[in-house]
């Protein structure tokens, strides 16, 4: 499961052109601009308390600020009205909410978060808050939003090794991520009434990721409780390092470290998004949007 923000804005028709770079890279100008620019930062989460125990990550205040800038960029690449069109023709990217879990909520027994709200209420306040971030991208001009949920929070190898002794998804983090999805989706919707149908879709990287963890034999993958790369029970410990523990092929393992999908994992789970039904992502996959977008072009 992904643990980062990530907004990528792809200029054009479709998908898959080139990568978008990150836009702090310095390859980042001149016509590399109107292919998009990746925000990303490990760590950061909806809250800005989430992930303070690493240093230099981008919280949401800064990308967003970044964001910004980089439409500033854009418009003095090609002039406003064409800067303005490229971002509401363009995809935007954004994961949040696992982090304010797994390294804040949980970060340490009786964190200040747990202390302060009950799960529930955590969850209706991170989803209120993560609200705010989606107007504010609206409000920024996008207007095609994925926003994936959480994925089975305690099926990480991570947690197989802090939390759980017989192998087992972590209960009390799956619970997080039963009552904290559908309550997205639920905003989600909401927005949908406000700004329009398809402005924001709800991608259910729960249900796709949870496809792998529950029968990983039936994708190919020998197993998803234990990382290709790690230490510890489940190589769910440390970091992928030199002194790791590292498997023979990764294409068999659903997770590459104690926390992220192998490339093959994430491949699989993005073409759920693309032409999924409706299980896997509402109110329309991304092909459908595509296509949709493509037409309104050509009218």
């Amino acid at each position: 499961m992904s643990f980062v923000v990530v907004v990528v804005v792809v200029a054009g028709e479709h998908l898959g052109a080139e990568p978008t770079l990150p836009y702090l890279s310095p390859e980042l100008r001149g016509q590399k601009l109107l292919v998009g620019a990746n925000f990303a930062s490990a760590g950061v989460g909806i809250l800005n308390d989430t992930g303070i125990q690493f240093v230099d990550i981008l919280r949401m205040s800064r990308q967003l600020r970044f964001f910004g800038e980089y439409q500033r960029r854009l418009r003095a690449l090609v002039g406003a009205a064409r800067a303005r069109q490229l971002v509401r023709r363009s995809l935007t990217l954004i994961t949040l909410g696992g982090n304010d879990f797994v390294n804040n909520y949980y970060l340490v027994p009786f964190s200040l978060r747990s202390r302060q709200f009950a799960l529930p209420d955590y969850v209706r306040y991170l989803v209120s808050e993560y609200r705010k971030i989606l107007i504010r991208l609206y409000a920024m001009g996008c207007r095609r939003v994925l926003v994936t949920g959480t994925g089975p929070l305690g099926c990480a190898p991570a947690i197989l090794a802090q939390r759980s002794r017989n192998g087992e998804c972590a209960a009390e983090l799956m619970r997080a991520a039963s009552l904290f999805n559908p309550l997205l989706a639920r905003a989600l919707e909401g927005l949908n009434r406000r700004y329009g149908a398809g402005t924001f879709i709800a991608a259910n990287a729960f249900r796709v990721h949870f496809d792998f963890v529950s029968d990983p034999g039936a994708y190919g993958f020998a197993t998803a409780k234990d990382a290709c790369c790690g230490q510890g029970p489940h190589n769910g410990l440390g970091l992928c390092t030199a002194a790791s523990s590292l498997c023979a092929d990764r294409g068999r393992y659903v997770f590459w470290d104690p926390y992220h999908p192998t490339e093959r994992a994430n491949r699989i789970i993005v073409s759920q998004f693309i032409g999924g039904s409706l299980d896997y992502v509402s109110p329309m996959n991304l092909s459908t949007v595509l296509e949709m977008d493509a037409r309104q072009l050509g009218a």
